[in-house]
């Protein structure tokens, strides 16, 4: 989701800077821009994102066109630097892991785990139905359900989770179509298989050290490999939340 919003804000020319922990983890892996971390810059949908060393080569960044990305966990070091107007917590951890009001002139929380007026000024909401995309400027996001979102008639099914912990190994790859009961992955001897049929729309970097119960693949029982490297429309909508709600803040 963070992704999808750091390219709708790109693509409506605001100046961004995206922050991220020493070893993210993503399973939509072709529209995730913390990709960079391990390969130097990560492109997605014509914007490209590029990891810098240093706070001080944001700019530089910012001039040749890219969005700089900066391994900076607690992001102390880069808020300090930028001192920006708009601090976005895009972790989706469904709760607050430290992120305050008073990071910034305006805090922007996803999902649930804020609240706004509390820890951040706006609220948008993550859950999939009518109210995808709110601006909440007053209390909390729906809870989080638990339940994947449904895509071409399927939910849970949809949705690969390894039932014990080990190194994440791929069997297949994204974008390849595979067939009920493929096995898709080995995490430690133990194999992953899909439960529906369709296309490979996300995995997990190979030697990734996945828990048990942990989402490590996506099946798009639409068959589309195109859209494996599409923005979903769930992150669209947020990042559309989003700008809706800076522009309400600062266009006064």
């Amino acid at each position: 989701m963070a992704s999808g919003v750091a390219h709708r804000l790109y693509r409506s020319h605001f100046k961004i800077c995206l922050i991220e922990i020493e070893h993210p983890v993503a399973v939509r892996r072709e529209v995730s821009f913390c990709e960079a971390v391990y390969e130097g810059e990560k492109e997605v949908e014509g914007v490209r994102a590029k990891v810098v060393s240093s706070p001080e080569e944001i700019r530089s960044a910012w001039e040749e066109g890219n969005i700089p990305l900066l391994v900076d966990p607690d992001g102390k070091e880069t808020r300090k630097y930028l001192n920006p107007d708009v601090v976005i917590d895009a972790i989706l951890a469904k709760r607050n892991l430290g992120t305050e009001i008073s990071d910034a002139p305006f805090v922007i929380g996803l999902g649930p785990g804020f609240t706004a007026g509390k820890d951040v000024h706006i609220v948008i909401e993550t859950n999939r139905g009518h109210n995808l995309g709110r601006v909440i400027s007053s209390g909390s996001a729906e809870a989080d359900t638990g339940i994947p979102g449904e895509i071409g008639g399927f939910s849970v099914e949809r949705v690969l989770r390894t039932l014990k912990s080990g190194i994440f190994t791929p069997q297949r790859s994204i974008g390849d179509r595979v067939d009920k009961g493929a096995v898709v992955a080995v995490v430690g001897d133990y194999p992953v298989i899909a439960a529906i049929s369709g296309v490979v729309r996300g995995l997990l970097r190979e030697g990734i050290e996945a828990k048990k119960g942990m989402k490590v693949g996506d099946i798009d029982p639409r068959g589309k490999r195109e859209l494996c490297s599409a923005i979903s429309e769930k992150a669209r909508a947020i990042g559309g939340g989003v700008l809706e709600a800076i522009l309400y803040r600062f266009n006064q």
